[in-house]
């Protein structure tokens, strides 16, 4: 059967809306990834007994769990919760809960990611600092989570590579990211397996894209 791709470019701006919330999502979870994931692998690291097994039971939890399941939980129980707290019935939104799901489930990878970047600091950076007299989140703030993370940068851009892939997944919820909206495009005009194949190769482009460049920018930091 012969391909017929006459149709994507008519497509174009709809895809194009697909993708920008694709990258708003990708976007807005990452930054809330690395912000819960470094409170993570800080409260890992804690002299604090209790603080760091709840950390460590975070981490492994939502690693242990797929990562769809979690996308689906969260759609049915985040506006339960908030409807609770607030007590207000107005709808929360797919996003808005996929958003929550990315961020909780992400920060358990960037967690790992950071706390092994932390622990690849001398020691002797820190204590250096409490000779100065910083204290310890002082220490941390302006000593070793800035070189920290130029190491781990590569890793945690890598991390938000897969996360632009996982994005895909909110189909299960009815959101119309880029993969979703090619999907309905292409059941619309009949051709479902050319906009499928369109995706793909989008999807493939730009990660393989940002792969290369993450490569060099890691060959440019070990340098």
């Amino acid at each position: 059967m012969a391909l017929d791709f006459s149709q994507i470019i008519p497509a174009l701006p709809g895809l194009t809306d697909g993708m920008l919330l694709t990258l708003k999502l990708l976007v807005f979870a990452v930054s809330g990834g690395v912000v819960l994931g470094t409170l993570l692998a800080l409260a890992r690291l804690s002299d604090n007994a209790l603080l760091s097994r709840l950390a460590k039971w975070y981490v492994n939890y939502f690693r242990s769990i797929p990562l769809l399941l979690v996308i689906s939980w969260f759609y049915l129980v985040v506006p339960m919760v908030l409807n609770w707290i607030t007590g207000d019935l107005t709808p929360v939104g797919a996003f808005t809960s996929c958003l929550v799901a990315f961020v909780m489930f992400e920060a358990a990878y960037f967690s790992e990611i950071v706390r092994a970047g932390i622990q690849s600091i001398s020691r002797g950076q820190i204590n250096a600092a409490y000779a100065l007299g910083m204290s310890y989140g002082q220490a941390m703030r302006l000593v070793i989570l800035p070189q920290a993370f130029r190491k781990m940068m590569p890793l945690l851009l890598q991390q938000s590579i897969i996360l632009f892939q996982d994005t895909s997944l909110v189909y299960a919820v009815g959101l119309m990211d880029f993969l979703n909206t090619a999907r309905s495009k292409g059941d619309i005009v009949g051709l479902p397996h050319e906009f499928l194949l369109f995706a793909g190769a989008v999807y493939f482009v730009i990660s393989f894209g940002a792969s290369q460049w993450v490569k060099r920018l890691q060959k440019r930091f070990a340098v």
